[in-house]
């Protein structure tokens, strides 16, 4: 329905989810101050200031340092589950997926059978 309500030529519109935080009323009192000092909802202005913090954690040293670990430990768990598939289906499955492997060396046992 959005694909054919949206002009051609505009930029996609990216789904908004909501998120709920439960805040002290003191920080909403600030939040309310803020927002009406700068026009803007109080939605806006959260919003705006996760996109700055999620701007500024990706510099962070301790968050790139904490992500490479994440990243290597994805990489593991990754690398020990296709072990487990190869060791599951991977002989079987790469001999019948090769061409005249499997087939091929029945034949040949067969044929040398007959010869004798």
């Amino acid at each position: 329905m959005s694909d054919a309500t949206q002009p051609t030529g505009y930029a996609p519109v990216y789904q908004m989810r909501t998120l709920a935080v439960r805040i002290n009323d003191d920080l909403r009192a600030q939040l309310d101050v803020i927002a009406q000092l700068n026009d803007r909802s109080v939605t806006e202005e959260i919003r705006i200031a996760l996109e700055g913090w999620v701007e500024t954690s990706k510099s962070d040293p301790a968050v790139l340092q904490r992500a490479e670990t994440v990243r290597a430990d994805i990489e593991r768990e990754a690398q020990t589950k296709r072990n487990a598939i190869t060791a599951i289906f991977g002989g079987s499955a790469q001999k019948e997926g090769t061409s005249g492997t499997t087939g091929g060396s029945r034949g040949r046992g067969k044929q040398a059978t007959e010869e004798a």
